[in-house]
């Protein structure tokens, strides 16, 4: 089986790259070699390869710098998206897209479901949103998986922000309004390669298992119950307090949902996949970073 990997140098892609092994040949590009929003260059890049399965695991995720930069935002995470799709639908492959819990806009205190109405407070919700839409609306065999929270020991994440600034303060300061539910990339990779290899079974593709996906990890808490577990684990919390702040004290360009926790049961019906508790996962995170450094 060939794949296409785009994102390959991100916190997720860094995990998809190698897991995608297992199951096929992977082709995989960052940005470093050719810019995501030449979509030209992109359609071409699909159609040559003739891939089997292409995942997107690039996106614009800076949150805040949406608000001033749309265009961007659109053309990452709404237009490529679009581009892949309708190329991949032409070439008969399996479309694997990841979206985020901030397609919310945090008013529901129940579990969000895949047939929730969606209401993106900022830009980067609205742009990923208009992505799902596209891939959906391409036709072809596709996987739309909403992730949230996602951390890990690779790229840029509140994880690791959180052990480098307790490496260098004695109080940090983290919103305790916002409820979501931290998720381990990794664990989000190896459930992905799951679900490709049930799609792909025997060589044949199974379009009827098309579909939006929640995909995050279980239980929930705030950022500042996740960033007080982070310094416990890293062995820090008797030295560094974690003080808990409301939103308003912590004023940025965009809106997040105070609530985001999504309901991953369809995900567990249709593919008997339920990842760990965000806690479990959190110990997991903290061993691997150990085993690397």
């Amino acid at each position: 089986m060939k794949i296409l990997l785009f994102g390959r140098d991100g916190q997720l892609g860094t995990y998809l790259a190698s897991k995608l092994e297992a199951i096929g040949s992977v082709q995989a590009y960052d940005q470093s070699d050719f810019d995501l929003g030449d979509l030209d260059r992109l359609r071409q890049v699909v159609i040559a390869q003739r891939p089997d399965v292409v995942v997107n695991a690039a996106a614009y995720t800076a949150v805040d710098q949406a608000e001033s930069d749309a265009l961007s935002a659109e053309r990452i995470n709404a237009e490529a998206p679009a581009v892949m799709a309708v190329a991949a639908q032409k070439a008969g492959a399996l479309l694997v897209h990841y979206s985020t819990d901030y397609v919310f806009d945090g008013a529901s205190r129940q579990p969000y479901t895949e047939d929730s109405p969606t209401r993106p407070l900022g830009v980067y919700g609205k742009t990923k949103l208009a992505g799902e839409e596209a891939v959906r609306a391409a036709g072809g065999a596709h996987l739309v998986l909403r992730t949230a929270w996602l951390y890990s020991n690779y790229g840029r994440n509140f994880f690791k922000t959180m052990l480098r600034l307790a490496s260098e303060r004695d109080e940090l300061r983290v919103v305790d309004d916002q409820v979501g539910t931290p998720t381990y990339a990794r664990l989000v990779a190896d459930a992905s390669v799951q679900m490709i290899a049930a799609m792909t079974e025997g060589n044949v593709l199974r379009s009827e298992r098309s579909g939006l996906y929640h995909m995050t990890c279980e239980g929930f808490t705030t950022w500042h119950g996740f960033a007080q577990r982070i310094v416990e684990l890293s062995g820090q919390g008797e030295r560094v307090r974690v003080k808990p702040i409301g939103t308003a004290e912590y004023p940025t360009p965009a809106q997040r949902p105070s609530y985001s926790v999504l309901s991953c049961d369809k995900l567990a019906r249709m593919f008997a996949i339920r990842l760990p508790h965000w806690d479990t996962a959190l110990e997991q995170c903290v061993a691997d970073g150990r085993a690397i450094s």
